[in-house]
């Protein structure tokens, strides 16, 4: 007699770690005790706490020996996965009750649609969605606010990214030469166009407490904003978007003409280095 998995056996969640030992315990206690979960490690400085923490909440614990990017680690996560359905979750998020039960129910009713998410919402109860991307054109973008009832969207947010394993796999997973940010507009728009739908599923909750999975500092600012403006010139010439690199150039000069950047050493910090970035891609040679 075959036995029924439940929703939460049909789950791998994939999360990365780096330094995030400040929030992942939160994530870890709201995942359900069925809810296989990998924890994929950046090279923290905090690993021996990190392997005590993934063996408390039975973790399975990936250590990769240098920083590979959010994306990269995401692949080496899922690849040890076999269930089903994968949610790459961010280590600062924490899931609502019910969250996998939603997330599963809505996928077994809409079978044609790859990829989902969740509604989100900050640490202060703010409902967060993601209405459109710098990688589509503005006509595509939704309304503020969370969608009145499950419906199709044009992009996925990478905070809670609940897609089925077969289409992850068969679109090649994350872009490796992407190493932080838009990562997931990205591998959304390829799973829409080769695999099928995206949607927003209003019934499985999850709290995002968004930007705190690492410490706060010019210098850890300034890194993020670096590969934030590399990845704004890739991805957008990747999309074969008009401009893309002369818009990305603009908002950089702007941020940096900005008065509030004389006043912080962090924003200098990191509006500097997004123009890094930015000229940075702009001296290589566009991928074909």
């Amino acid at each position: 007699m075959s036995i029924t998995p439940t929703p939460e056996h049909r789950v791998t969640i994939v999360t990365v770690a780096y330094n995030s030992l400040a929030v992942l315990p939160g994530m870890l206690a709201s995942v359900p005790d069925e809810v296989a979960c990998i924890i994929v490690d950046n090279a923290s400085d905090d690993h021996a706490a990190l392997a005590e923490l993934a063996a408390a909440h039975g973790a399975h614990l990936i250590r990769n020996d240098d920083n590979r990017g959010f994306g990269t680690a995401c692949n080496i996560g899922a690849a040890q996965a076999q269930t089903e359905f994968l949610l790459f979750l961010n280590p600062d998020t924490r899931l609502q009750d019910g969250a996998i039960g939603a997330l599963v129910a809505c996928a077994d009713a809409n079978p044609a649609a790859v990829a989902f998410n969740p509604a989100i919402s900050e640490a202060n109860g703010k409902p967060y969605f993601k209405r459109g991307s710098v990688l589509l054109p503005k006509a595509q973008k939704l309304p503020p606010g969370w969608p009145e009832r499950d419906r199709e969207v044009p992009v996925l947010t990478g905070a809670a990214f609940f897609v089925r394993r077969t289409a992850f796999e068969a679109t090649g997973g994350f872009d490796p030469e992407i190493f932080l940010y838009h990562e997931d507009d990205d591998l959304a728009l390829r799973l829409r166009a080769d695999s099928g739908p995206l949607m927003f599923v209003r019934g499985a909750r999850v709290i995002h407490d968004a930007g705190n999975s690492t410490v706060r500092s010019p210098k850890s600012a300034a890194f993020k904003a670096f590969h934030m403006g590399r990845s704004r010139v890739y991805a957008t010439r990747k999309h074969h978007l008009p401009g893309a690199g002369r818009k990305a150039l603009l908002s950089a000069l702007l941020q940096l003409a900005s008065p509030l950047t004389l006043l912080s050493k962090r924003k200098r910090a990191k509006h500097m280095a997004f123009l890094r970035g930015v000229l940075t891609t702009l001296r290589q040679r566009p991928a074909s």
